[in-house]
């Protein structure tokens, strides 16, 4: 009877493993089919075909907001990187109230709404005569970026000794010199934490972007948007599926890559 249990536990375990994992992947895997549809129907099966990915790369307009929406990811979260560690180091050296009040105003743009954020961004840009455009997208992602380095760096601060430091400096070594040799090796992992949770959130993020690019101006998540309601293209299942295997191939990568022994 206990075996029987067991196994009709483990079933019904394994089903709800099978049920999520299709629930999850089902959508994708029926974009990734359509991608090599040679019929541009949803519905009906044309032949295997790899015209689109040709036309997907063959675009100039999905190339520019490719690289529009790399190059703001990338710049954004560099920038975002160097005033969230400053901002981090900044906040842990303060006393305990204003530390903690700090902490929650940097909290607040990470729990705010993005729709609110995005509003704000673009009547300021309007009001102190900005143009929008690739300056005002960039300043936007650097914006919603800066907490979540702060997030990320502030537990590796409270982790480090500030006696190395101290050490360091009565030794000799310059502020700088002892900053870059003691604590930044410290808190290293913490700003590559930083730089690739910003990096992800400036790729992903559509609303803010929307409400402070211009005219001519395109990310992919902005791109996708106008040709869906224009009705979307095949080329876009096949931007959408390389999309899903780099991601796929780089967690593959991450977890799966031998460790170093220490």
């Amino acid at each position: 009877m206990n075996r029987k249990t067991a196994f009709i536990k483990r079933f019904i375990q394994d089903f709800y493993l099978v049920f999520i994992v299709l629930f999850l992947y089902a959508p994708i895997a029926t974009m990734t089919v359509l991608s090599f549809n040679n019929s541009k129907s949803r519905t009906q099966w044309g032949g295997f075909t790899t015209r689109w990915y040709t036309e997907l790369f063959s675009s100039s307009t999905i190339m520019d907001a490719l690289y529009t929406t790399l190059l703001i990811a990338f710049v954004s979260s560099l920038v975002a990187v160097m005033i969230g560690t400053a901002a981090a180091i900044a906040i842990n050296s303060m006393k305990p109230f204003p530390r903690s009040f700090l902490m929650g105003i940097t909290n607040i743009p990470m729990l705010n709404a993005d729709i609110v954020t995005g509003i704000s961004l673009m009547l300021a840009f309007i009001a102190f005569g900005i143009s929008l455009g690739f300056n005002t997208i960039l300043i936007a992602h650097i914006t919603f970026n800066i907490p979540y380095v702060i997030l990320s760096v502030m537990p590796k601060l409270k982790q480090t000794d500030k006696s190395t430091y101290e050490a360091a400096m009565d030794l000799g070594a310059t502020s700088v010199s002892a900053f870059f040799k003691v604590v930044f090796p410290d808190i290293l992992p913490g700003v590559l934490s930083g730089f690739l949770l910003a990096f992800t959130m400036s790729l992903d993020d559509f609303i803010i972007t929307h409400f402070t690019k211009g005219a001519g101006i395109n990310t992919l998540s902005t791109l996708i948007y106008s040709e869906v309601r224009r009705g979307i293209k095949p080329s876009m299942y096949a931007l959408s599926t390389i999309i899903f295997l780099t991601v796929l191939v780089l967690l593959l990568i991450t977890n799966f890559a031998p460790k170093r022994k220490k």
